[in-house]
């Protein structure tokens, strides 16, 4: 089952509140613990609270904080346009922090005001995506023909699917009455049966908006009747004709405009709103700062009931133009708007169907971001020791900074103390040194018990006791040992030694787990719209059949292990039975020794590269395959071939490269490249504490 829906649309003004309101209500009915997140919310004034998101949490009483319904403002999102990751990785955070403590969170889009429209669809769509929430999308019927309608909608649900987010259904709202039947089939026969299609008719009584808010629109003053402010207009009239022919004009919930020393209109209308031969008139508007003479007013005070009057400084065209203009909201202050809202979703919202759909529905994948973040959220669970040998190089005590300051692992550092001090202070990082361990290896209290062990592991490979001190020296072995014998949980180095000084001691004394035979590695390729797991990219240089397939069974396991479901794609240059050679048979027999170990594991090979990732091409090459078209798992013939590709996605695609991280060994031992960035450490420190946490 989902746990959230996210509610979008890709114009302004379709009436998302309604379905937001409807949705939570119909939440509420089954569980207590309903979410509601708007990730950038149109506050313009920053001393003013939100009034959508105050409406929903207040009207619910959902126990949601103010400031953690939203993450952005929509000035904040535009000035920060160019950092779409940074958005995207705090609005994921925020979030996050919500899902963990409700059953189901209702997310709402952006509301499409001003400038930057586009923009901003691209953002809900890598919103939805990220948080791995199907969409709902709202369209607008307001002034469009039903054919306008229906290629709104068709396009809209296109363009969410080009990105590669999962749609839950349509839903047509503010619809022409009398073409509401139609638009609903219409929809019905073009979009997928499995969509969830509503359309909800024009109601008068959610466009109208109250003199509350003409009032605050035209920034007018209240004369008479604060407390009927409430009251809704449906309609306006301007009254610059005669008495006689103005009251011809007086409809339900009217407003009037009119100057203030039209005495006639004025008292007229009051009068026509205590009569019972007329409808109720909603309030007065006095244009251009006029205001009645005084024997009106005292006229005025001397009624009983008082509709609204209000007086302004704008002329009467501008302040009809101003009030045609408005677009009511759904406040907290109005609730028979909310009752009336919740009323038509109920109507005209098949609810069990959507609850059908919402408990069967599940997300298929995984984005870089929401990776990323699941990465930190997964190391922290069970907090490990990470030993780095190279304790004084500069972006190794950077990524520190970062670790410790997130709190995800314990760190021990190999190197002096006092270079080790004197280049944190040089840096200027924020490191508390009484947070680290240091060990210098000779000088380590642990330092004789290691010499000693590694006699004993090693003395029939000739290593006599003196060979075992100077071995203890060297930082790789140093930090090895502390893995070995448990005083850490895990070791990242190579930043600055090659990857076979960094494997070497655990190739020797570590060594693998039971029924493997090789060591491998494995890169998380995090791609644009997806992750992927490369291997082997960088230990085994010809790796034989029964290698290759052991290989794959490892990556399997990491990809199941790291929340990406294994589809496994055996590369070569040929696909499926047309290829001849010895490299093609090397996969084919590897492909068959998985299948004969693990059976129930999604494998294709041998397979090439395009048909494995690309799903036209894999449909054309090997059609119903499993695998063709959606591998998640992919792995080189050899480590030319793995090695080469890696690198040309990651400078091509710009994509993220995590690793490699080692498979095989019974203990946790991972290899950076001497040009690693300090984000490269941190995240192959935290996938060495995700593995950690299986010993």
């Amino acid at each position: 089952m989902t746990k959230n829906i996210f509610i979008a649309s890709a114009e302004p003004y379709t009436g998302k509140s309604v379905i937001a309101f409807g949705m939570i209500n119909m939440l509420l009915a089954k569980t207590q613990k309903v979410g509601y997140f708007k990730p950038i919310i149109a506050q313009d004034d920053p001393n003013k609270k939100d009034e959508h998101v105050k409406a929903m949490l207040d009207y619910f009483s959902l126990p949601v904080n103010y400031e953690d319904a939203f993450a952005f403002t929509r000035q904040e999102m535009l000035h920060q346009a160019e950092d779409s990751g940074g958005i995207i990785n705090t609005i994921i955070s925020k979030y996050k922090k919500l899902e963990d403590n409700y059953d189901f969170t209702v997310i709402e889009g952006s509301d499409f005001l001003g400038e930057g429209m586009a923009f901003e669809f691209e953002s809900n769509a890598l919103m939805a995506k990220n948080l791995g929430a199907p969409v709902l999308i709202v369209v607008s019927g307001k002034n469009k023909t039903a054919s306008q309608l229906f290629k709104s909608a068709i396009n809209i649900y296109r363009n969410f699917l080009l990105r590669d987010v999962q749609v839950l259904g349509v839903v047509a709202n503010m619809v022409n009455p009398e073409e509401a039947d139609r638009i609903k089939q219409a929809l019905s026969n073009q979009l997928p049966a499995e969509l969830l299609i509503a359309v909800i008719p024009t109601e008068t009584g959610l466009q109208s908006p109250t003199m509350n808010e003409i009032t605050a629109a035209l920034g007018g003053e209240v004369l008479f009747g604060t407390e009927l402010l409430d009251n809704q207009v449906d309609n306006f009239v301007t009254g610059a004709m005669m008495l006689p022919n103005f009251l011809r004009h007086i409809k339900d919930n009217l407003l009037i405009v009119t100057p203030g020393d039209r005495g006639d209109i004025i008292i007229g209308a009051l009068q026509a709103n205590l009569s019972a031969n007329y409808p109720k008139i909603a309030g007065i508007v006095l244009t251009a700062g006029s205001l009645p003479d005084e024997p009106i007013i005292k006229l005025i005070e001397g009624l009983q009931t008082i509709i609204p009057i209000i007086a302004v400084q704008k002329g009467t065209f501008e302040t009809t133009t101003t009030i045609g203009g408005i677009h009511s909201k759904i406040t907290i202050e109005n609730k028979k708007k909310i009752a009336l809202a919740i009323e038509l979703f109920e109507k005209y919202v098949d609810i069990k169907a959507l609850d059908d759909k919402i408990i069967t529905f599940s997300y298929h994948g995984i984005t870089p971001h929401m990776f990323q973040y699941q990465l930190v959220k997964w190391a922290k669970r069970d907090k490990k020791h990470i030993v780095l040998p190279e304790g004084n190089d500069d972006r190794i005590l950077k990524a520190v900074e970062k670790l410790i300051t997130q709190d995800i692992v314990d760190i021990i550092l190999l190197g002096d103390p006092v270079e080790i001090t004197n280049n944190i202070k040089r840096l200027g990082l924020n490191l508390d040194i009484n947070s680290l361990k240091i060990h210098n290896p000779a000088h380590s209290v642990h330092y004789a018990d290691y010499v000693n062990t590694l006699h004993e592991l090693r003395k029939n490979k000739n290593v006599n006791l003196e060979m075992a001190r100077d071995m203890m020296t060297d930082v790789s072995y140093f930090g090895t040992m502390m893995v070995y014998k448990g005083d850490a949980d895990g070791m990242v180095s190579g930043a600055v030694h090659t990857t076979q000084h960094t494997i070497r001691p655990a190739l020797q004394f570590v060594k693998t787990k039971p029924g493997v035979s090789v060591v491998s590695s494995i890169f998380f390729m995090c791609l644009p719209e997806r992750v992927a797991i490369f291997g082997d990219c960088a230990v085994n240089p010809n790796p034989s059949a029964q290698q290759l397939a052991e290989i794959a069974i490892s990556s399997a396991e990491s990809s199941a292990k790291f929340g990406i479901e294994p589809r496994i794609a055996m590369l070569s240059y040929s696909s499926g039975t047309s290829g001849e050679g010895e490299d093609v048979e090397r996969v084919r027999e590897a492909t068959a020794i998985v299948k004969a170990r693990h059976p129930e594991l999604k494998i294709e090979g041998p397979i090439q590269y395009d048909a494995a990732v690309d799903p036209l091409v894999g449909k054309q090459k090997l059609p119903g395959s499993e695998v063709a078209g959606r591998a998640s798992v992919l792995i080189f013939p050899d480590l030319n071939t793995g090695n080469n590709t890696y690198k040309a996605v990651q400078r091509e695609t710009g994509a993220l490269a995590i690793g490699p991280m080692l498979q095989g060994l019974n203990k946790p031992i991972n290899d950076l490249s001497r040009g690693c960035t300090v984000d490269d450490i941190f995240n192959t420190v935290v996938i060495t504490a995700i593995q950690c946490q299986d010993i």
